[in-house]
C-alpha cells in the first residue's frame, strides 16, 4: 500500500521554490497536458526557456505579474513508490504567515538556498518555524548550482554554514543536496555535472523518507452534538489521534466526567473502532453533559488540564502584541478568552539568540506565558499536534493574529501571580467578554429605548446612563448607552456594533448544543 508524504517548500524570495516544484511535477508527469499547454502559451516567462515551470504553481494573477508566490499552492502527484501532497509556500517575509500555514500539516520541508546569495535570514527563519511546527525532515536544497558552475566549494560552504545553526532545530533530521531546478539536475533524476556528489536526487530522497510520528493517545475534539430524536444522542468529530472502541472508558474534559463508549458510528453504520483521521460519531452509555469544544480522551491517558500555559508563538499580525488585551484562543474545537501574561524571549532567526522582548511585531517568534479564562485540555505540541496547537484571534476583527505551539503547562508555583486568576482572584475583562459576548463601550442612539431592547435581547450587559458615565463604569464590561457615545444607527444596530468590533461574532466559532 502506498503511503502519502506531505511536504512543503520554504526559503527566501527568488530561491526557486515554484520552479523546483514545477520541475518535479513536469518530470514525474504530475502536471496535466492542459496545464502545460497553458504555461506554454502564457505571456509571462521569466525563465528564458521554452517553459516557465514556476507558473505551474504560481496560480494567482498577482503572483504571475510580480513573479513571487503569495498564497499557499497545494499540488498532488504520485510515483510508483509513493503519493505526495506539496504545499508551495511564499518566501517573501511579508507572507511568512502563509508559509507557517502550509508547513503546519507537513511531514517534511524542502528549504531552498540560493547558491548565488547563500544562506539568508529568511532561510533560517523558515527552518526555525518548520522545526517549531514539529516537521521531522528538513531538506536543504542548494539551488541554482548551474549558475555557480557546480562548484563543490560553494555547496560545501553553504552546508557548513547551515550546520552551524543546526542546534536550533532539535529533533529534526537534516538532509543536504545540490540541485538545478531550471535544468532539472538532481530533482527527479541524478545530473551528470556534479561528479563529486554521490547522494540521491530529490525525488529519490522523498520517495524513501521514513516518517515516524510519535504515538499519541486517543483524543477526540467534539464538533457537534447530534440529537435527531428517539432518544439518540451522539457526539460527532474527527479523531485527532489514537484509537477508541466500544467498551473503552473515556473521560470528558474539562468536566472530568467518565463514561463508557457504547458505539462508534459513521455514514456506513456501526464500526468496531475509530482511528486517527476518521470522522465518526461516538455514543456513550451515560447522559454526560457534552458540547462543542469539549475533548474526549481515554480515561487512563488523559491530557493535561490548565489555564496557565507556556508556548512558542509565531506572530502573524501587523499590529503589535498587546499584553493587556483579551484575545480569543481557538484550540481544536474549543474557543475561549486568553491573555498573554509575559514574554520570555524573542528569537533572532539569523543568530538563534534569545532576546528580551516586551511586545511582538509581524513574523516574530516568541516564547510566552499564556493564561486562559477557563481550563484548557491540551497535550504538549511535541506529543500531539492537534491538541498542542492553537491560534489567537482578535475579537474585534476576527483576524488570525498568531499561531502557537504549547510547550508545557505552567508549574503550579508560577501561578500565584496570574493576572487572570479566577479561582480566588477578581473577575477579569477577558472573563466578562467571554460571558457577555462583547467588549465594553459607550454608545448613543437616536432611539435609545430600541437599542437597549435589542442589546438586552441579544444577551448583552447593557446600562442606560443619563449623562457622561462616571469613571470605572466601563470596567464592569457593560455597553453603556449615554450622551456623547459612539453613534449607533437605528437600523442595523447589531451589525454596526459587530463591524465596530464591540459585539463578538460568536457564531463564527460555536455551533452544536449540549444535552
Amino acid at each position: 500500500m502506498q503511503t502519502t508524504l506531505r511536504f512543503s517548500t520554504a526559503g527566501s524570495v527568488d530561491d526557486g521554490k515554484s520552479t523546483l516544484i514545477g520541475r518535479l511535477l513536469f518530470d514525474t508527469n504530475g502536471a496535466y497536458d492542459d496545464q502545460i499547454e497553458a504555461v506554454r502559451n502564457s505571456k509571462v516567462n521569466r525563465s528564458g526557456r521554452e517553459l516557465d515551470l514556476s507558473l505551474l504553481t504560481d496560480g494567482l494573477r498577482a503572483e504571475r505579474e510580480q513573479g513571487i508566490t503569495i498564497d499557499v499552492a497545494y499540488r498532488f502527484f504520485a510515483t510508483a513508490k509513493r503519493r505526495f501532497r506539496i504545499a508551495d509556500t511564499p518566501g517573501h517575509e511579508q507572507y511568512t504567515r502563509n508559509m507557517a500555514t502550509g508547513a503546519s500539516t507537513s511531514d517534511a520541508a524542502i528549504i531552498l538556498v540560493d547558491a548565488i546569495k547563500g544562506v539568508s535570514r529568511q532561510t533560517l527563519r523558515h527552518a526555525t518555524i518548520s522545526s517549531l511546527l514539529g516537521i521531522e525532515h528538513l531538506i536543504f536544497a542548494v539551488n541554482k548550482m548551474d549558475a555557480m558552475d557546480w562548484r563543490e566549494d560553494v555547496y560545501a560552504g553553504i552546508c557548513a554554514e547551515l550546520r552551524r545553526h543546526c542546534s536550533r532545530w532539535p529533533g529534526a533530521r537534516l538532509h543536504y543536496l545540490p540541485v538545478s531546478a531550471l535544468d532539472g539536475d538532481n530533482v527527479a533524476r541524478r545530473g551528470g555535472r556534479a561528479a563529486w556528489y554521490n547522494g540521491p536526487s530529490l525525488l529519490d530522497l522523498i520517495e524513501t523518507l521514513e516518517i515516524s510520528p510519535a504515538p499519541a493517545p486517543f483524543r477526540f475534539p467534539v464538533q457537534y452534538v447530534i440529537r435527531p430524536g428517539d432518544g439518540f444522542r451522539g457526539f460527532a468529530g474527527r479523531v485527532a489521534s489514537g484509537t477508541v472502541a466500544p467498551g473503552d472508558t473515556v473521560a470528558v474534559l474539562p468536566s472530568g466526567r467518565r463514561a463508557t463508549v457504547r458505539g462508534v458510528h459513521t455514514f456506513d453504520g456501526p464500526q468496531p473502532a475509530a482511528h486517527e483521521g476518521q470522522s465518526v460519531t461516538l455514543i456513550l452509555d451515560e447522559e454526560v453533559d457534552i458540547s462543542r469544544g469539549d475533548l474526549i480522551s481515554l480515561d487512563r491517558a488523559r491530557p493535561e488540564l490548565s489555564r496557565h500555559l507556556e508556548a512558542d508563538l509565531v506572530w502573524m499580525a501587523e499590529e503589535p502584541l498587546d499584553l493587556n488585551f483579551p484575545y480569543l484562543l481557538r484550540a481544536a474545537t474549543r474557543e475561549l478568552s486568553a491573555m498573554v501574561s509575559s514574554i520570555h524571549w524573542s528569537l533572532d532567526p539569523a543568530t538563534g539568540e534569545q532576546l528580551p522582548a516586551h511586545t511582538a511585531q509581524l513574523n516574530d517568534i516568541l516564547r510566552i506565558s499564556l493564561e486562559t479564562t477557563q481550563p484548557l485540555a491540551f497535550d504538549p505540541y511535541s506529543r500531539c499536534r492537534e491538541t498542542g496547537s492553537f491560534i489567537l484571534i482578535h475579537p474585534r476583527t476576527n483576524r488570525t493574529i498568531a499561531a502557537g505551539m504549547i510547550v508545557r503547562g505552567r508549574p503550579q508555583q508560577d501561578q500565584k501571580d496570574a493576572r487572570l486568576a479566577f479561582d480566588l482572584g477578581p473577575v477579569t475583562p477577558g472573563e466578562r467578554a467571554e460571558r457577555y459576548g462583547h467588549l465594553p463601550a459607550v454608545v448613543s442612539s437616536p432611539n435609545p429605548d430600541l437599542l437597549e431592547r435589542q442589546l438586552f435581547e441579544h444577551g448583552a450587559l447593557v446600562v442606560r446612563w443619563p449623562s457622561a458615565p462616571p469613571p470605572g463604569l466601563e470596567s464592569t464590561g457593560a455597553i453603556i448607552i449615554a450622551p456623547g457615545g459612539l453613534l449607533v444607527p437605528e437600523h442595523g444596530a447589531l451589525e454596526f456594533l459587530e463591524n465596530a468590533g464591540i459585539l463578538i461574532r460568536r457564531e463564527n466559532f460555536k455551533s452544536g448544543e449540549g444535552i
